[in-house]
């Protein structure tokens, strides 16, 4: 039996804001035939040595495992911003990932990075491009959006080059139709170039 290919959409989120943009993700990578997404996130890190996450989170998406980062056929990789890098929970998460780097099981396969921001200079950029790093240390193929995406251009809110972001205007915490319109077709252009990558 063959296994579809598949496009992991790892996420960390806090407030949510990052869980809804995987989601739109995940539905672009979906409009792709031939290609499903995986949806999966982390668990948080905590300073008290003796907190134990369950090994099943009471709800929103199951936890990744390093066989579903193995055996994917792309990676859409989320945060919020932390002082204009990823949550700890993602970085813990990569860290563990040695056995990986040294097989080079992520070599050749596309990768792309979304991120939210609390407000419009909240470091999204600096987000998105040191996300970049050890996806690049992995061999990966790194995927933005290009500027052929007409939302790229009308935007007032989230929506950059280097990968779908959101920002919270306000208390507004839902995507904006541009964030929304950008995350689908993130998802869809990764979608697409796994498939392709993957038949190479």
């Amino acid at each position: 039996m063959t296994m579809t290919p598949y496009v992991l959409v790892l996420y960390y989120s806090r407030n949510g804001a990052t869980e809804r943009m995987a989601m739109q993700i995940a539905r672009g990578v979906e409009s792709v035939s031939g290609v499903e997404a995986r949806v999966r996130t982390v668990p948080a890190v905590s300073s008290k040595a003796e907190q134990v996450a369950p090994s099943v989170p009471s709800e929103g998406a199951i936890y990744c495992t390093q066989e579903d980062l193995e055996h994917c056929a792309g990676l859409a990789f989320g945060s919020p911003t932390r002082f204009g890098n990823m949550a700890a929970p993602l970085k813990y998460f990569l860290d563990g990932t040695s056995a990986l780097w040294m097989q080079g099981a992520l070599a050749n396969k596309p990768a792309s990075v979304f991120t939210s921001t609390g407000s419009m200079h909240g470091g999204q950029e600096t987000t998105l491009l040191s996300m970049m790093i050890p996806l690049l240390h992995h061999g990966m193929v790194i995927s933005g959006l290009p500027y052929t995406e007409k939302a790229l251009h009308e935007t007032t809110s989230g929506g950059t080059p280097y990968g779908a972001s959101h920002t919270e205007i306000s208390t507004q915490s839902e995507l904006s139709e541009h964030e929304t319109e950008l995350c689908k077709a993130l998802g869809k252009r990764l979608g697409t170039l796994a498939l392709k990558l993957s038949h190479s």
